[in-house]
């Protein structure tokens, strides 16, 4: 099997973004005028790339922000490995609001190295992500391809990083990135290198 080249970027931004709510594997959600925005400059910034396909999760969120790649008749997957992890209960509330403290509880207990809780409602932890995430790369290295788009979400990327680096998952918030963040990962001979890491350039400028 030959040298693989991903490139892996973060949805962008939506509506629930700007507003602050939790967006998870079970929230449908659409991009902000921004998000939009952001999804064009990453398309003028690397148009010239010559994916030969394009993988998404399943969640709309990730399909939108493609869409132009997609309009040129690029081959889409949608894999439900690289969707964002579930937070249960906590999907669609105010991540700040007094009825969602559990959400950064179970963050905070993520981060002492017990990776075991979910959240109620169908929640899910690291591990279980990790795993799916697994079966979802295993397949992609398995096609045909040797250089591949792929667009997933913040804290399913952060796991991603995290577990092909070699690291603990409990340190997966060592990894910041921001909405259209680029990575490149390069897999050979059953190994993961990270090219480029959290590139931004693309969408720097609309921030002024």
């Amino acid at each position: 099997m030959g040298k693989k080249t991903l490139y892996v970027i973060r949805h962008g931004q939506t509506l629930h973004n700007q507003k602050g709510i939790v967006q998870g594997r079970y929230v449908r959600s659409e991009l902000s005028k921004l998000g939009h925005r952001q999804a064009q400059a990453f398309f003028d910034a690397y148009k010239d790339v010559p994916f030969q396909k394009i993988y998404t999760s399943t969640l709309h969120r990730t399909i939108q922000t493609v869409k132009p790649f997609l309009d040129l008749g690029i081959p889409h997957e949608a894999l439900p490995g690289l969707d964002e992890i579930s937070w249960g209960d906590s999907e669609g509330r105010h991540e700040r609001g007094e009825d969602n403290k559990q959400y950064f509880e179970i963050i905070d207990t993520w981060k002492s190295g017990d990776l075991e809780p979910r959240l109620p409602g169908g929640g899910e932890n690291p591990l279980d992500v990790r795993k799916r995430q697994q079966e979802a790369l295993e397949y992609i290295v398995s096609q045909p391809e040797d250089l591949v788009l792929v667009c997933m979400h913040g804290r399913a990327l952060k796991i991603l990083l995290t577990w092909i680096s070699g690291k603990p998952l409990k340190d997966m918030d060592n990894f910041d990135h921001d909405n259209l963040s680029l990575y490149i990962l390069e897999y050979e001979n059953g190994k993961w290198h990270i090219a480029k890491n959290d590139e931004r350039s693309h969408v720097q400028k609309l921030r002024q």
